[in-house]
């Protein structure tokens, strides 16, 4: 943005910018800006408007910019989001002009926006699913097959914001791309709103990478202690991995031993509930387990609501 300084320097020298700089002050002396600023502060003088003439041209200007604004990416102010309010002050019998830079409305929306998102972490999920941005209406009118889910997974939501967290948490049953994963970005996202912070996490490609994790215990510890601690934790499409042992038993095992009773799980999956004990009770290395299937399965069951999601495939 063009400062009054800088206005002055393109103007000619000697008498001209005298004049012209006296015409600038006659313009803004009746700009309705000023004018009303003036009689929110009637002990603002010719004077004071005089040797504040830059700082009055400032707050004129950027708030016509936000009058008609293009946008955060196009805001023409000096500094972006922002805009200058001026204040007087009293020192020594005269008054004095302060300016100061305040963030504006879609500033202060974007940094909030931004909060959010920082609150929920993802773990090979693409990140649009969790930037995007959500409204009720679009969830429940995108496919009415899955509405009396979609009221369920609302009626949640808005107990935890209402009574805290619970224990307890949701398993969303349903075929491919019904949009169930897609839900669950919504209910963190939506929680997020309220605080909470949260992990979502693509089972099939977090299983595989524990074999990396696995030679390097300092980040398997981190990632471990991260969906631990996590308010909210999502294991989209459970199911679909292949287990070994030692993932199922030493870090599926560990991270819900200690989230039972403490923090909700959520879960998506293509099984339903009453036949996700079979795949855990299966490794790809020991073979059938039925034992540590029932035993992990202990600590998922009691400690979820099951919805059970029909709908068209989303995706073709």
């Amino acid at each position: 943005m063009e400062s009054l300084g800088d206005l002055l320097k393109s103007w000619p020298s000697g008498q001209d910018m005298l004049r012209l700089a006296q015409q600038k002050q006659a313009e803004l002396m009746q700009d309705p800006l000023v004018i009303a600023l003036r009689e929110k502060n009637p002990n603002i003088t010719d004077y004071a408007i005089k040797v504040n003439l830059n700082r009055v041209h400032q707050y004129v200007t950027e708030y016509r910019n936000c009058s008609h604004c293009p946008g955060l990416d196009l805001c023409p102010n000096d500094f972006t989001g922002h805009y200058t309010l001026l204040q007087t002050e009293e020192i020594n019998g005269e008054t004095h002009l302060i300016d100061r830079k305040v963030g504006c409305k879609k500033l202060r929306a974007s940094q909030h926006e931004e909060l959010v998102r920082n609150r929920i972490r993802s773990f090979y999920i693409d990140d649009k699913a969790l930037k995007r941005q959500y409204s009720a209406d679009e969830i429940l009118g995108k496919d009415l097959e899955r509405a009396k889910v979609v009221g369920s997974l609302l009626k949640y939501i808005d107990r935890t914001k209402a009574e805290g967290l619970s224990h307890k948490g949701l398993f969303l049953a349903g075929d491919f791309g019904v949009g169930k994963t897609y839900l669950m970005c919504y209910a963190l996202q939506e929680l997020a709103k309220s605080g909470y912070s949260g992990v979502i996490v693509y089972m099939p490609d977090f299983v595989e990478d524990l074999k990396v994790l696995m030679h390097e215990p300092a980040k398997l510890k981190e990632t471990v202690d991260l969906m631990k601690e996590t308010d909210l934790l999502v294991f989209d499409d459970i199911g679909a991995e292949n287990l070994n042992p030692w993932a199922r038993d030493h870090v599926l095992g560990a991270i819900l031993n200690y989230r039972m009773d403490r923090k909700p799980t959520f879960y998506t999956s293509n099984y339903r509930l009453d036949n996700l004990e079979s795949h855990f009770s299966f490794t790809n290395k020991d073979g059938e387990e039925h034992h540590k299937g029932r035993r992990l399965m202990n600590r998922v069951a009691p400690y979820v609501d099951e919805l059970v999601i029909t709908g068209s495939n989303k995706r073709g």
